[in-house]
């Protein structure tokens, strides 16, 4: 009896002393194991020659023996990763398609080598993914339907993967271009196989101008022959966007909106708002209002605006154009075309000009506006080729509008009436705009009895004026004085009427806009001061 019991302690002993050594045997394997899993999945799918610097392995806490007995089901096993990169099709002439400082999953150990193998969720931190320019993308996977979702054909299924910290860049075609950049700060992936919808939630903080964009939607299946007419579509938010980092415009800006399409051409349509909206030359706060539509390049970033309606303050105005980069410039030239039917004055003055409006009325404006890529300031590179008019204008400063009553009282040969005060006043003229000079090509101001027509040019660096034209007056020269002088002029009226005016001068406006200088003249006489 004694015999058989010694037996039994034995061949029990032996068995366990074999089930560790089995156990230990098989956790040994776990690493190595999971290794290659991952690299021949990663190697597989992205077509990519795989380097992984370290891999560990961190097993439950548990007995060894439990974990025999059990197959391992129920216990999760801690794996981290270190230095991964991947080179599409061993290429080293460009950075590596993806680089990750760390990662990290759990597997169950009991679907270890049961295929596929299942991994609920991949954490990865610190990533650039480095996108090649067209027609040098990889397939990812296969891009017919006949994968499926389960990953039986990489022999790995990821439910989720988790993104944090991570930098997307897109490679131009010519390396000494700037790539396009993104910098994403949350990314959840749900990868459900390469041949159908990933759905996606993306944290990503916007470098210029700086904001948070918080995006939901889907993108997929991936094309592996036009890379470009892979769908993506979703919604987002973009909030607490400070216009300030610019050299001309301030003010915090919040937008939402949609977008859907493909990576080649995103359609978008939102809304934004920026309440406190103003140029820094002015500092004037004045809300703005924006709902756009727009066609976006994803894979270059070129913009083009189909239209933008806007209100600024009180008036509303629509801007169409785009914002491209041509093939030679490393920067974007923004080119658009504005067009205000029906303005308020003040809201533009408001804008523009530091202090209180000096003027009130309604304004049609049209123009071109074009920036060239950035090398200076903004104001040394803005070009504008337009027109306007001004309607049923009213100067709000005493001082000038005096002025404008006694150019409407002498036009109307009514020097001394009383009546004619608060006079309304119109302009309109055609302009251009570069290098900080605007040329007038023709610039009409007229009240009742008078009408003034110039050319000319304002160099605003200088704050210098130079203009040239006519002054024409409705009554004769004699009409325009009261007193012994209205009689004393009175035999020189036919040498001063003109063209269907009673009185005709040429006059020249020049200095600066705070003082400027007007000299008349009569018929082609050098002028002489007044």
């Amino acid at each position: 009896m004694s015999k058989w019991l010694v037996g039994i302690a034995v061949a029990t002993i032996i068995v366990i002393a074999g089930l560790f050594a089995t156990a230990t045997i098989a956790a040994r394997r776990i690493g190595p194991y999971l290794r290659a899993q991952a690299v021949e999945y990663l190697g597989g799918r992205f077509e990519s020659d795989v380097e992984l610097a370290a891999l560990r392995v961190h097993l439950p806490e548990t007995s060894t023996l439990r974990l025999l007995l059990t197959g391992g089901r129920g216990a999760l096993a801690r794996v981290e990763g270190e230095g991964l990169s991947l080179r599409h099709k061993g290429r080293r002439d460009v950075p590596p398609m993806l680089a990750v400082n760390k990662l990290r999953f759990e597997v169950d150990l009991g679907t270890l080598f049961v295929t596929p193998l299942v991994v609920p969720s991949v954490f990865v931190e610190g990533s650039n993914i480095n996108i090649p320019p067209k027609g040098e993308r990889p397939p990812l996977g296969a891009s017919s339907s006949e994968e499926d979702v389960s990953g039986s054909r990489t022999g790995v299924a990821i439910a989720e993967v988790i993104v944090r910290d991570a930098t997307l860049v897109i490679l131009p075609k010519e390396r000494t271009k700037i790539p396009l950049e993104f910098a994403i700060r949350d990314l959840r992936l749900h990868p459900e196989g390469t041949a159908v919808t990933m759905r996606y939630d993306a944290a990503i903080t916007n470098p210029r101008p700086p904001g948070a964009i918080h995006s939901v939607g889907s993108f997929g299946p991936w094309n592996a022959d036009e890379p470009g007419d892979t769908p993506l579509s979703g919604n987002y938010t973009f909030e607490n966007a400070d216009l300030g980092v610019f050299p001309a415009i301030a003010g915090i800006l919040d937008s939402t909106g949609h977008f859907e399409g493909t990576l080649d051409s995103i359609r978008a349509k939102g809304r934004a708002s920026v309440p406190d909206f103003r140029l820094k030359m002015a500092e004037n706060p004045v809300p703005l209002v924006t709902q756009f539509e727009a066609l976006i390049d994803g894979t270059n970033g070129n913009t083009i605006l189909q239209p933008v309606r806007a209100t600024l303050g009180t008036t509303t105005f629509t801007t169409s154009g785009g914002v491209i980069k041509h093939e030679r410039d490393s920067r974007r030239t923004i080119s658009l075309e504005v067009s205000m039917p029906q303005g308020n004055l003040r809201d533009l003055l408001l804008l523009a000009v530091k202090g209180t409006p000096f003027m009130e009325g309604q304004i049609t404006l049209q123009t071109k506006v074009d920036i060239p890529p950035l090398t200076g300031k903004t104001r040394e590179k803005l070009k504008l080729d337009g027109r306007f008019e001004v309607r049923r204008g009213r100067f709000l400063r005493v001082a000038a509008q005096d002025k404008v009553d006694s150019l409407s009282r002498r036009g109307q040969g009514k020097p001394g009436s009383e009546e004619i005060e608060d006079v309304v006043s119109g302009m309109k003229g055609s302009f251009t705009l570069e290098n900080e000079v605007i040329r007038f090509r023709s610039l009409s101001f007229g009240v009742s009895g008078a009408n003034v027509d110039l050319k000319g040019r304002y160099d605003l660096r200088k704050d210098a004026l130079d203009f040239h034209g006519t002054l024409k007056l409705q009554a004769k020269v004699s009409e325009t004085m009261t007193g012994w002088k209205r009689w004393v002029l009175k035999p020189l009226d036919p040498f001063f009427a003109k063209d269907g005016a009673g009185t005709f001068l040429r006059i020249r406006v020049t200095g600066p806009s705070t003082a400027p200088k007007v000299a008349a003249s009569r018929g082609s006489k050098g002028p002489s001061s007044r």
